[in-house]
């Protein structure tokens, strides 16, 4: 049977005229993949045409910006401490050197950066990724920008995607709540935000990341690791039913509300044809009418947990007005007035997009057009709902002030399609009201929304929002039964046990290390009820609140950062756990002594960026063959830049053994010691 199979392949690949094999493979091993996708839909064009959100005159540069490539762009982490000698050697040394390159005959153009990215630390290039892959000449800058990303100190993020953070304006004491987060580059951003003040290891607000996803999740686990913050936590539900969560102030619990919210929800994607060429093919009207109803109820959850005068960002990569404008419009129409469109021109000077659209309409796959809901035949009132069509009356569209949403275009930065609405709370949602509590140990009455209309969650009564006006002579409202418990879906997650007070598992620790007698150990966590604990995490003092009150309320895939790892060897010495390297220490490096060696335990990225701070670049060729290349020092002195090179060497075989053996392996000889990094970057 799989003889057969490969046979039927191998024909249809003929047919396709697809290469095979090894066969038909460039100088550098790369195939020629699958034949090239058209790029062209009519019915796409026909759509926005008729729409007109493209200025008259426009539309033929747009659709050209659309089927280009889209640029690479990267991203320096800006709190880090290392970011100016980044930017540094990234405009001294590797622009300079990709600078007029021609690969494939395509002249490589010298990087620029984003003009509304503050202090440049937002670069674009007509790079595409498959070049920067593929060509040997750009072998150097493509490992580079693997290794510092893996490293944390840039992201590789389309710069569309960076305009959401920017709006939100985080502050480090601020609560923030990522609904959609997956694949993680905003939230990455969001933790870089948070921790905008280095003379702050734990800031007093926190990011929880959340994705429907339960595979996603791992992914965004990933990108949150890269940046070592204590204030993260990734957990797994539906952002139209994320539940509410509870914090302990002064011996009572208080409902979380978080100060920003982001809320980048599911989209049909058309605004990513420049990098997601299928959607070409696949692209239909129908798919915003699906996606419509989803993308209202994860707002609407999202605002029911804003905290009053709190600021929440919607965005999509969808140019689709029924997905974009309809959204924000059925949400300010639901609030009644406590929510208010913010003007975020001046937010971004140098950023060129196009105001939200007051007028659409929508349309069938067949190709028909409504213009009013009053149109649209009973047949189709399943597939076609009211809040698709922008308000009837004058003045309530004009109060929605839907021209301060923003809309950005292909061709005009040379980027991917966006949208982007701020949304800043006034008030208590109107179906938010506190009913008086049931006498006899009944439960908060549950409130349906204003229009009538569902919601997509529960609507839980909220203590300290302004009490609803009822029936004056009724003195108790009483309520549905408390509902079930909430059922979580996907992996059964590993618990996270905090140690107590009195935890015979630090005082070894605490003593070995000299620790202040003030150090925060009860914000150390393990992630085992019963038998020896491998790994020791810390959270902030926030986040801890939020695990001690919520466990059985949310399903938490990862928080924390890794600390201590258990080392049996080390019993010997005092304490059965060594430092963990996984918390990024800019100067101080973990190491262990033996009787003839000094092993690092730093991550091979660590170690190539501390390299190349201090003027020495490690990179491998096609054949794994390891090439030195150095810079001379301050100094001039090629003697020094010798002797880092020797160094380099001296790391990377010691770094490659380190993994080959394991973290947990130590040898019989060893013992703690501390290294510094002096150099440039310190």
């Amino acid at each position: 049977m799989g003889r057969k199979n490969r046979n039927r392949q191998r024909a249809q690949q003929d047919r396709d005229g697809r290469p095979e094999g090894k066969r038909n493979r460039d100088d550098a091993g790369w195939g020629a993949g699958y034949s090239e996708i058209i790029k062209e839909n009519k019915l796409f064009e026909h759509y926005y045409t008729e729409l007109k959100i493209v200025p008259e005159g426009e539309f033929e540069e747009f659709m050209e910006a659309m089927r280009e490539p889209l640029p690479a762009t990267i991203r320096i982490t800006g709190y880090k401490s290392h970011a100016k000698e980044i930017l540094h050697t990234l405009k001294e040394k590797y622009f300079k050197e990709v600078q007029d390159l021609e690969v494939d005959g395509q002249k490589i153009e010298a990087p620029q950066p984003l003009s509304w990215y503050p202090d440049e630390l937002a670069w674009h290039t007509n790079l595409s990724r498959k070049i920067l892959r593929k060509s040997p000449l750009l072998e150097k800058f493509h490992q580079f920008l693997v290794s510092e990303t893996e490293s944390g100190n840039i992201s590789r993020q389309e710069a569309v995607s960076m305009i959401p953070p920017l709006l939100l304006k985080i502050e480090p004491q601020h609560k923030i709540l990522d609904m959609c987060a997956a694949p993680g580059s905003k939230t990455a951003q969001l933790i870089e935000m948070l921790h905008s003040d280095m003379d702050v290891p734990f800031p007093e607000g926190f990011v929880i990341a959340n994705d429907v996803d339960n595979k996603r999740c791992y992914l965004l686990v990933h990108q949150a690791k890269r940046l070592n913050s204590p204030c993260i936590m990734v957990v797994n539900h539906d952002a139209s039913s994320i539940p509410r969560l509870h914090l302990e102030q002064d011996g009572k619990k208080d409902v979380l509300f978080y100060d920003r919210i982001l809320c980048d929800v599911p989209c049909s994607g058309d605004g990513t044809m420049r990098k997601n060429i299928d959607v070409w093919k696949k692209w239909t009207t129908s798919n915003s009418l699906h996606l419509h109803g989803l993308q209202t109820r994860i707002a609407v959850r999202g605002v029911e947990q804003l905290a009053v005068g709190g600021r929440m960002v919607y965005s999509t990569c969808s140019l689709n007005p029924i997905e974009d404008e309809a959204v924000i419009a059925a949400l300010l129409e639901k609030s009644e007035g406590a929510l208010e469109l913010a003007d975020a021109s001046a937010d971004l000077p140098g950023l060129k997009y196009m105001p939200g659209i007051t007028s659409w309409k929508v349309m069938t796959k067949e190709g028909q057009w409504f213009s009013d809901w009053s149109e649209v035949p009973t047949s189709r009132h399943t597939q076609i709902r009211p809040t698709m069509f922008p308000p009837t009356d004058p003045e309530k569209l004009a109060n929605m002030k839907l021209e301060r949403c923003m809309r950005i275009l292909p061709h005009h930065q040379n980027t991917g399609g966006f949208f982007v609405a701020v949304l800043v709370k006034k008030a208590p949602m109107p179906w938010n009201r506190r009913y008086p509590k049931l006498q006899m140990g009944g439960s908060p009455a549950v409130v349906p929304p204003a229009d009538g209309s569902s919601a997509g969650a529960p609507m839980e009564a909220v203590e300290g929002e302004t009490p609803a006006e009822g029936n004056p002579s009724c003195s108790v409202c009483y309520s549905p039964p408390p509902p079930k418990k909430m059922k979580l879906f996907g992996f059964k997650e590993d618990p996270f046990v905090f140690l107590t007070e009195d935890d015979p598992i630090f005082p070894p620790i605490q003593a070995f290390y000299n620790l202040s007698p003030d150090f925060p150990k009860l914000n150390v966590l393990t992630r085992t009820h019963e038998g020896k604990k491998r790994h020791l995490y810390m959270v902030s003092k926030e986040l801890r609140n939020v695990l001690l009150n919520n466990s059985e309320r949310m399903k938490v895939i990862n928080t924390g950062v890794k600390v201590w790892s258990r080392n049996t060897d080390g019993e010997q010495f005092g304490c059965a756990f060594r430092l963990a390297q996984e918390v990024g220490c800019p100067i101080d490096l973990c190491g262990w002594r033996g009787k003839t060696s000094i092993r690092a335990f730093v991550p091979r990225n660590e170690r190539l960026h501390y390299l190349r701070m201090v003027g020495v670049e490690v990179f491998r060729d096609k054949q794994g063959k390891r090439k030195d290349g150095s810079t001379e020092t301050q100094e001039g002195s090629t003697k020094d830049a010798a002797g880092l090179s020797q160094e380099a060497d001296l790391l990377e075989q010691e770094g490659e053994e380190t993994e080959q053996t394991g973290s947990e392996s130590n040898t019989n000889d060893t013992e703690p010691v501390s290294s510094s990094c002096d150099g440039p970057t310190s």
